[in-house]
């Protein structure tokens, strides 16, 4: 009895070993993933802000042009609920209108949409910090 006990739990061990994140390990991996890309997101966010600053429209469209292929990627998808992915079209909306302002060569634009941006985040972080904190409670 005492060996299937052993067997069983060697299996079991063998298991965990060879299908790497299982258990504990996917949720670390990922939120490493999501900070990671919000890194990114933050500093194509900056580079846009530097293109207002500088009247350089190929920075405002390079950047928010990556902020939106930022916004496709599947680690964006931080929670799934109809609000998450309101806030998450807005945002990707709001890129597509600052690659516009910056093709149209449209600076007075571009900074009011760099705001908008701007808005779509914060409000967007609140969200998921309250939604967060919900369900640790």
């Amino acid at each position: 009895m005492k060996k299937l006990a052993m067997l069983l739990a060697l299996a079991l061990f063998g298991t965990l070993v060879v299908l790497p994140g299982q258990g504990g390990e996917p949720k670390k991996d990922e939120a490493n993933k999501v900070q990671e890309l919000m890194r990114r997101k933050l500093q194509n966010s900056q580079k846009v802000l530097e293109g207002v600053a500088l009247n350089d429209y190929k920075l405002i469209e390079k950047h928010a042009d990556e902020l939106i292929q930022i916004s496709k990627e599947a680690e964006w998808k931080v929670i799934k609920t109809p609000q998450y992915e309101t806030y998450s079209n807005d945002f990707r909306r709001t890129a597509e209108t600052l690659v516009k302002n910056a093709k149209d060569k449209n600076l007075d634009a571009a900074a009011l949409t760099y705001v908008e941006l701007t808005l779509a985040c914060v409000k967007c972080h609140k969200y998921v910090r309250e939604v967060r904190m919900a369900s640790r409670d």
